[in-house]
Formats: C-alpha cells, sequence, structure tokens
C-alpha cells in the first residue's frame, strides 16, 4: 500500500494527478488524512475525501508515503508528530519517500535529504538541510524521490509508478493516457 498524505492545504493538482495515475498502473494508493477528518480541504478550496485516517494505517504494509506540496500543507505536514516518526522511520528503513512542491521542505527539516539529491518548489531551496540540490523536475536519489511543483506532478507520479510496477506498465499507463 503507498499511502498519500492529505493535510489542510495541500495542492489539489499534486494530489489527484499522482492518486489517479498510480491507480491507473494497478498500484494499491490510499488518500490518508492527517487531520482528525476523512474530508481535507485544498489549498485552492477543493475538499478530497481520504479513504483512512494515519491513525489506522498500518505501516509494515506501507511501501511509500507520498506527501504532495502546497506551503500551508507543507506546514501542517511537519507540524504532525505521526508524520514526522513515520518519515524518519521510513528513511532508517530506506523505504521509499515522494515529496512534490513545497513538501520536499519537510523532508529537509526532519534531516532525511543529508547527502541527497533533491528539489523543491522555487524558495524553498534553503528549507532542504544537507541536500544536494538540482533544478531537475524529478530527482530520485537512494529512496527518496522529490519534484518541483504542480506543472511536474505527472513526471513525478510516472517515475514513482516505473520504481513501483517498472517501465513496461509505465509505458502502457502513458500510452493509454495519450501520453506516448
Amino acid at each position: 500500500m503507498i499511502a498519500l498524505y492529505l493535510a489542510t492545504g495541500f495542492e489539489e493538482l499534486e494530489a489527484i494527478t499522482i492518486y489517479t495515475v498510480l491507480k491507473r498502473g494497478g498500484v494499491d494508493i490510499k488518500l490518508i488524512s492527517i487531520t482528525d477528518k476523512l474530508e481535507v480541504m485544498g489549498a485552492r478550496g477543493a475538499t478530497l475525501t481520504a479513504n483512512q485516517n494515519i491513525n489506522e494505517i498500518n505501516y509494515q504494509e506501507c511501501e511509500m508515503i507520498i506527501l504532495p506540496g502546497g506551503a500551508l500543507g507543507a506546514n501542517n505536514l511537519l507540524d504532525n508528530v505521526i508524520v514526522q516518526e513515520q518519515l524518519i522511520e521510513f528513511n532508517k528503513k530506506g523505504k521509499w519517500i515522494g515529496a512534490i512542491c513545497a513538501a520536499p521542505y519537510v523532508l529537509g527539516e526532519l534531516n532525511i535529504l543529508d547527502g541527497k539529491q533533491a528539489t523543491s518548489y522555487p524558495g524553498f531551496e534553503s528549507h532542504l538541510k544537507g541536500a544536494i540540490l538540482s533544478e531537475n523536475k524529478v530527482v530520485i536519489s537512494g529512496n527518496i524521490v522529490t519534484s518541483r511543483g504542480p506543472g511536474t506532478a505527472l513526471e513525478f507520479a510516472f517515475a514513482i509508478l516505473t520504481i513501483l510496477k517498472g517501465k513496461v506498465e509505465t509505458d502502457k499507463i502513458m500510452e493509454q493516457m495519450l501520453l506516448k
């Protein structure tokens, strides 16, 4: 199972794009609310209903945590103790972590990016503590996948799909979506 965390103020385009691409690719991805409600409001006022709450996750069955951006969403992710603990634990175990837009700053603040290449939305670079900065649209470094923002969400989602399902499956989904 892949956990895509939703915090109040998340970037809707990123969350929906990532979720949709991975679902199309046959990935067991779940929208996870880090709030006390399943309904979570995004940065532009759209509300998504999560599949479950963060307190209900069996992390033994979780292969990857994905953090969509949005400045407010990223701040709310960083302020959540369970999010912090799980990201640190996943990193220690070398499990996959993905973060896009403002969200890579959460990883920087938790010292998860030490010695790894990373990218983020312009202006958040100073928060990527310990990272080797990149301006690439998507960066895979060790167990960490980062990306720049809403305009790179498809590329980010396909990079994750390739990690999880391989290039052949990713190419099929890209074809179905008229991207190849």
